[in-house]
């Protein structure tokens, strides 16, 4: 959400904190989660843990999503991926995101976790874990943005799961994030904090000028290596009405060196719980 320069390193710990912030909410919050709660439920319990906590705005607000609804089952307007009365039930898997701002400094993740046992979503919670690997090692390579995005379509394939990051608009896989720079009063317009829509829609119209664009999907626009700044990449994979993502920052770098800002994330800790290998 930010074509600025890729921050000074000191700005690093503020971005990974807060990326902490939002990961060990959702954490909390999948912990509470019972038998009957709504998506509703959810993501106000999500909302209210991050604003106890000193988030004062959003890129957008907290989604959850349950059952089948995590592989955007049937999803064709924008309006289906807000929160509904859907209940969670055991074995069901879910999804919780959230994007806080605090003190300017954006976070968005994504975290996926399951009511009970269900061997479809640990399966792809294992196969996950290699697309981590994959986006850094080609953003490394200096590929292009979207060639790295069909090298992901290439795995998903392989592995017999299907594309869901394709139903986001824009088809997004990831998009840039940043320093919110707005002076318009906090307020949330259909989900999503318009002192950031500010700063996208300048951001936008900036890297247009220059052929790119802060949003990273398969299109013409992203035929260019990525820009230098920090990323929030959510590759989304599914399966019989399952569906797992995980979403983090990406730092790259001015000499087109990438590395993720943080590995003490719950999805990299279940990978090394569980040794899952390439």
């Amino acid at each position: 959400m930010s074509s600025s320069p890729v921050p000074d390193p000191a700005q690093y710990a503020r971005f990974r904190e807060l990326q902490q912030l939002a990961y060990s909410a959702a954490e909390a919050v999948a912990r509470g989660l019972e038998p009957g709660v709504t998506e509703r439920e959810a993501a106000a319990r999500l909302r209210h843990h991050l604003v106890e906590r000193g988030v004062q705005d959003w890129f957008h607000t907290p989604f959850a999503w349950f059952g089948d609804r995590t592989a955007f089952r049937g999803f064709k307007v924008p309006l289906q991926f807000f929160p509904t009365r859907r209940r969670l039930e055991e074995g069901m898997p879910f999804i919780l995101d959230c994007a806080p701002v605090r003190d300017g400094y954006v976070a968005d993740i994504g975290y996926s976790g399951c009511l009970g046992a269900n061997r479809i979503h640990d399966k792809l919670m294992d196969d996950l874990a290699a697309y981590r690997e994959l986006i850094v090692e080609q953003v490394r390579a200096g590929r292009r943005l979207s060639d790295i995005y069909r090298a992901v379509d290439a795995l998903i394939s392989e592995q017999g799961y299907d594309n869901r990051h394709r139903v986001y608009p824009g088809r997004v896989i990831a998009h840039q994030v940043g320093m919110v720079r707005s002076r318009l009063p906090r307020f949330v317009a259909a989900g999503f904090g318009v002192r950031a829509l500010q700063t996208l829609a300048q951001d936008l119209l900036v890297e247009r000028m220059h052929h790119r664009s802060p949003l990273w999907a398969d299109g013409r626009i992203s035929r260019h290596p990525a820009t230098p700044g920090m990323w929030a990449v959510e590759p989304h994979i599914g399966f019989r009405g399952v569906g797992v993502k995980f979403e983090e920052i990406l730092v790259v770098e001015q000499d087109g060196d990438a590395f993720w800002l943080d590995d003490d994330l719950p999805h990299v800790r279940r990978r090394q719980d569980r040794k899952v290998t390439r």
